[in-house]
């Protein structure tokens, strides 16, 4: 501990003081700006915050006078460091610091010879990494780097965030849930976020220092940095490598010469693959915005990852999903679609570019789906810009309104070549929108964030002033029938299973038609397969009565056909040509998966081997080939994950595995476990382990 200390005020010292070295405290400014987690090979510090360095005199330097000796310091940051772009910034010790702008103050020891000086950085200053000078009259001496990030601790940073506990949650925590399935089966899959594992600050740096407008204009951009906003919209377009040599090669079909989206397990192996070796194949909207969380909560942004269950993609922008179908119900290829779900990211700051109401969360997708000013790029976007249909402001509002408010027609197309609209839903997008609750481990519904309550005055006057048109309400039923879709209770995968479609009479007259149920796979991004099963009929439906039909699912049937994500969509379509009256229901199922048992061997100890047993009932009908388990947990497995080979597992049999790992940290981690094989791929499950000294 200092003693005695005493502060200056600047004065003129002919003899400059001969430091012998320089401390950047490192573990004591780290626990202050919430970066102990990085580590403490090096200073990493929050702006807007002191931190404190010593400087200590040589035996043969003059002493600290009070009054007389007067520091000056240099900051730098990127290649061409200039005071015009805020990227140089020289200032002087004074009687203490000033939150809002770079200053320095001085203190001593009694003896004099440890000089105490705490800096404070501008809130406003560029992130990233930079070099410290102390000029002592001409007489420059460096005193090492350090790395700036984002500040939500600070009321005058752009990404202050009021609640500790949030703070916690959006910029501290590395390990999180992905929601992904359908609207009516959610399923929280567990993320290794990992922004604190070594080396990833960097590698999140080197993803700013490649993107193209540092390449073009290296000055304009390291000084945008002190800007979220710009940061925000750079990541989105780096994350995937569409128009650059960014992080991730999307992929929806094919996954030979690279690794299917659903074995991630964390963001972690992607960053360190991409700064090796460029690319990496291949991500899924899960993965893209998973890894977007985890770049902006390393540099110090807070970040949510969220889910949108049917989820529109617009294409043509006119905020309304067309379907189209020929006389038969068969689909017409289209290019709006709905996908079963989709994720991205909210982040928090300020918007002084669109005025304090459309501060907070700002949504950013960094999926490649459609171009933002030439790049495949969307967000930041103000959530309360979505919620109230201001589609006139940036970045790309419309296109995030239409993914959870768009009204959707299905149309048909006669054989005179007129369309005819059979269906208008303004219900069916937007759904159940979720994040990871804050501290816990439960599912959030921030749908009310997005938008008004479906079918509410103000969710319609939303639309219509977003549309600048008339929007229908709500149509009638032309047919007085009502089209229902029954699922089964259990619908694991390797069974088979009936659904029933359910007809149902409210006139006063028997209504005949006829009924067409098939089911197709689906992949969560609504890109439909082939069919799994097929049942039609003509039904007569006396008044006040109903008819079922039913479609028997086997599993010999869609074994071949579904994807990994295990969706089947079964669609029901009533037809009658005479009167031209068609109705349409439809409904996802998400194949249940079996459970990973997994049992910890004793207690978990730093630097001591650990057994985990885990277990997996084979629910196929067939064996499984190539069954393995993975682990993986921050400060568990050594930064990678540890594989077991199982081999062949017996229809109806249990596939097991023993796999032993060594703790390095102390403390609560999480233990992620993926089951993978030939036919059941990417399963997973997550237990919490508290390892002691």
């Amino acid at each position: 501990m200092v003693k005695d200390i005493k502060f200056f005020r600047p004065g003129t010292l002919r003899t400059a003081l001969d430091i012998e070295r320089c401390d950047l405290n490192i573990k004591d400014n780290h626990s202050n700006h919430h970066t102990e987690l990085f580590g403490e090979e090096r200073l990493i510090v929050r702006r807007g915050q002191p931190f404190s360095i010593a400087l200590h005199l040589s035996p043969s330097s003059k002493e600290f006078k009070v009054g007389k000796t007067n520091f000056m310091f240099d900051v730098e940051t990127g290649p061409l460091p200039g005071r015009e772009s805020n990227t140089k910034v020289t200032f002087s010790s004074q009687a203490s610091t000033v939150n809002t702008e770079w200053s320095a103050s001085a203190a001593t020891d009694a003896s004099g010879r440890t000089v105490i000086v705490s800096i404070s950085s501008s809130p406003k200053a560029p992130i990233g990494i930079y070099t410290l000078t102390l000029d002592q009259l001409g007489q420059k001496t460096s005193l090492g780097q350090f790395t700036l990030l984002f500040n939500a601790w600070c009321p005058d940073d752009a990404v202050y965030l009021k609640s500790e506990e949030k703070r916690k949650e959006y910029v501290l925590a590395q390990h999180g849930l992905v929601y992904r399935g359908s609207h009516k089966r959610i399923k929280g899959k567990p993320w290794n976020f990992g922004q604190f594992e070594p080396g990833i600050l960097d590698i999140c740096l080197k993803i700013l220092d490649d993107n193209p407008k540092f390449l073009s204009d290296p000055n304009k951009d390291v000084s945008s940095r002190s800007n979220p906003i710009y940061v925000t919209r750079v990541f989105s377009a780096m994350i995937n490598s569409n128009d650059d040599r960014g992080v991730l090669v999307g992929q929806w079909v094919e996954f030979s010469n690279g690794i299917h989206p659903g074995l991630w397990m964390g963001s972690g192996e992607i960053l360190r693959q991409w700064a090796e070796r460029g690319p990496v194949r291949y991500g899924q909207c899960w993965v893209f915005a998973a890894v977007a969380c985890t770049v902006s909560r390393a540099l110090g942004i807070p970040c949510r990852v969220v889910t949108n269950f049917g989820s529109a993609h617009d294409t043509n922008a006119n905020l309304v999903i067309e379907r189209l179908y020929d006389e038969n119900g068969d689909r017409i290829s289209g290019d709006d679609s709905i996908w079963n779900f989709h994720v991205w990211v909210d982040s928090w700051m300020t918007r002084p570019d669109l005025g304090s109401k459309f501060d907070g969360w700002q949504t950013s997708d960094p999926t490649p789906q459609e171009k933002s000013d030439g790049v495949f790029c969307c967000g930041p976007a103000s959530l309360y810009a979505i919620k109230e249909g201001e589609v006139g402001l940036k970045y790309d509002t419309p296109f995030i309104f239409a993914e959870v408010n768009a009204d959707v027609e299905d149309l048909v197309k006669l054989s005179t070549g007129q369309f005819v609209t059979f269906s208008e839903c303004t219900k069916s997008v937007g759904l159940f929108i979720s994040t990871k609750a804050v501290g816990s481990n439960e599912r959030r519904d921030i749908t009310h964030q997005y938008k008004y309550p479906e079918g509410s005055k103000e969710e319609r006057e939303v639309y219509e002033r977003a549309h600048h048109r008339n929007v229908l309400l709500q149509r009638g039923e032309k047919l007085g029938l009502h089209l229902k879709i029954k699922l089964a209770e259990n619908m694991i995968v390797g069974s088979s299973f009936e659904v029933y479609a359910r007809l149902t009479n409210n006139c006063m007259d028997t209504k005949t038609c006829k009924l067409i149920f098939y089911a197709r796979a689906v992949s969560y991004n609504g890109k439909l397969g082939e069919l799994c099963g097929f049942s039609s009929d003509h039904l007569e439906v006396p008044s006040g009565q109903e008819r079922r039909l039913s479609l028997k699912l086997e599993y010999q049937r869609y074994k071949t056909v579904i994807t990994s994500d295990l969706l089947i969509q079964v669609s029901a379509i009533t037809i009658n040509k005479e009167t031209v009256d068609f109705q349409k229901a439809e409904k996802t199922i998400v194949l249940d998966e079996p459970d990973i048992g997994i049992k910890l061997v004793g207690e978990a100890r730093v630097n001591q081997p650990v057994t985990v047993k885990l277990t997996l009932l084979n629910s196929l009908p067939e064996p499984l080939l190539n069954c393995s388990f993975a682990i993986d947990g921050i400060g568990l497995t050594g930064g990678k994950p540890i594989t077991a080979m199982v081999g062949t597992v017996g229809a109806n049999e249990q596939a097991k595995a023993s796999v032993v790992f060594k703790p390095t940290v102390a403390g609560s981690s999480v233990l992620l476990v993926n089951f993978d094989s030939d036919k059941l791929k990417n399963i997973k499950n997550v237990i919490d382990v508290v390892v002691k000294e």
